[in-house]
């Protein structure tokens, strides 16, 4: 499929975080007077754990309302050039204060930066207390502009508190009519996902790379009508995958699995929205009518309210 017959593109699964210009990278840098790390992009297999220790850096430079607002102005440009006419942006606010802004403060230049054109996703943190995204919950009731919840990151052995922990908080997004997605079975133990599903009401997995090892999980995700967000880049990087190719995406959507492409980070993955559902061709038994029912799923399950 050429470049130009693509429809427009949804883009659900894009960190604010990891998706910086690079341009913005560089000039936020040198304000700060630090110079950018030389290994700060992603390479292939590095692991979910060095990928994660990635956002230090871009972190430490989105520690006010404007440098957030800027970021989530320019990522909304972005993703207009690269094609995408649905997009939602994701972040955890609560790490964004290390200067004094409140996670409120930041949410509202987020909300300002975005001007309506992508919805927000707030993050809560395997290994946060649940009463932080009790928090998150609770600042985005009354903001229209959110659109839903998250868990991101990974459990890790020290971890207090399972993904259970979190199962109170998404009820309440849900009452009040906030979408609901977990990042889940990255290349962990599929019943990750099944937690997710009937403990936490996710209605969109992230990554969820592993389920098709389990053939009753596949039937619960059909029966629920649950979309799985594809990150093939991002598993390659992370080592869930050798090699982007293999992803399980063409036979998810073989099986009436929903499912959709995105590029999760386009500075730290150097993959933009196109580029990303261009590579999800090369993946084993994709094909252009395939690859439209990807898009035609992501548009479909974006959240709204």
């Amino acid at each position: 499929m050429p470049t130009e017959a693509l429809p427009a593109l949804a883009d659900l699964h894009r960190h604010l975080d990891g998706s910086l210009r690079r341009a913005t990278l560089e000039q936020l840098a040198a304000d700060a007077g630090r110079p950018v790390p030389t290994d700060l992009e992603f390479s292939p297999g590095m692991g979910l754990a060095a990928a994660l220790e990635r956002f230090a850096f871009t972190l430490s430079l989105l520690q006010t309302p404007a440098s957030v607002r800027r970021v989530a102005a320019e990522i909304c440009e972005d993703a207009r050039a690269e094609g995408v006419t649905t997009l939602e942006l994701r972040f955890a606010p609560q790490l964004h204060g290390e200067r004094g802004a409140s996670p409120e403060a930041i949410v509202d230049a987020a909300l300002t930066g975005l001007d309506g054109r992508a919805g927000l996703i707030l993050c809560g943190l395997y290994g946060e207390p649940p009463s932080a995204l009790e928090r998150l919950v609770d600042i985005a009731r009354p903001r229209a502009g959110v659109v839903g919840i998250d868990l991101a990151g990974g459990p890790a052995p020290g971890h207090a508190w399972g993904l259970e922990s979190y199962a109170g908080a998404f009820r309440r997004a849900a009452e009040y009519g906030l979408g609901r997605t977990v990042h889940a079975g990255e290349g962990r133990p599929p019943a990750e996902i099944r937690v997710a599903i009937e403990q936490l009401g996710a209605q969109r997995i992230g990554h969820g790379t592993t389920l098709l090892d389990d053939p009753a999980l596949v039937e619960l995700v059909l029966e629920r009508g649950v979309t799985i967000e594809a990150c093939p880049t991002s598993n390659e990087h992370t080592g869930v995958l050798q090699d982007r190719r293999e992803h399980p995406l063409a036979r998810w959507l073989e099986r009436g699995v929903r499912a959709c492409v995105c590029p999760d980070n386009t500075l730290l993955s150097r993959v933009n929205a196109r580029q990303e559902h261009l590579r999800a061709l090369e993946i084993h038994g994709m094909t252009p009518a395939l690859l439209r029912e990807a898009i035609a799923c992501g548009h479909a399950a974006a959240f709204s309210r």
